[in-house]
């Protein structure tokens, strides 16, 4: 497969027979999905191939790292995550049973608050470092540039549907 940057400027040939200027955005958007999809499918089973573990694991682990010695509630780590209390706690349970997190005394027994461990740590940073050569050497194809430029991109897009989200919802 040629490299990116010696793809041509114009726009690459839709698999569909090519769609009216009127389907740019849902082209765009499969086009978003298909690449997110195929990273996640691809970090998923490096993950389990190399670590026995899953993304979800991963994504807990690593909000527990950022969280530090403070640890995180429950419904601190299901926000952060995007996913529902009830999964967390399963989640966290699992973790628990294999020593990589641990719950934290409170003051307040109907909050749960968990942190790394030690062994937690230790196994979440080789994650960590391998995941970041997986994501390099995914994007390796494109040039300084083509990141930059695509990274700006994506961080409008952002933007745009957050504004675009907060109007259906406030409108």
């Amino acid at each position: 497969m040629p490299a990116l940057a010696a793809l041509p400027d114009r726009i690459l040939p839709d698999r569909l027979g090519g769609a009216p200027d009127g389907k740019r955005s849902l082209r765009l958007w499969l086009r978003l999905l298909t690449c997110s999809t195929r990273i996640e499918q691809t970090v998923a089973q490096r993950l389990r191939d190399d670590f026995g573990s899953t993304l979800p694991r991963f994504d807990m682990l690593s909000a527990l790292d950022r969280a530090g010695e403070a640890g995180l509630t429950m419904g601190e780590a299901a926000g952060m995550l995007m996913v529902s209390n009830g999964n967390v706690t399963g989640l966290a349970a699992r973790l628990k049973a294999d020593g990589l997190i641990e719950a934290m005394a409170g003051t307040d027994r109907r909050v749960q608050r968990v942190r790394l461990t030690p062994i937690g740590r230790t196994r979440f940073t080789a994650m960590a470092q391998a995941h970041e050569r997986w994501i390099e050497a995914l994007f390796a194809d494109l040039t300084t540039d083509e990141a930059d430029d695509l990274t700006r991109l994506l961080e409008r897009t952002k933007r745009s549907l957050h504004a675009t989200t907060f109007e259906e919802l406030n409108g």
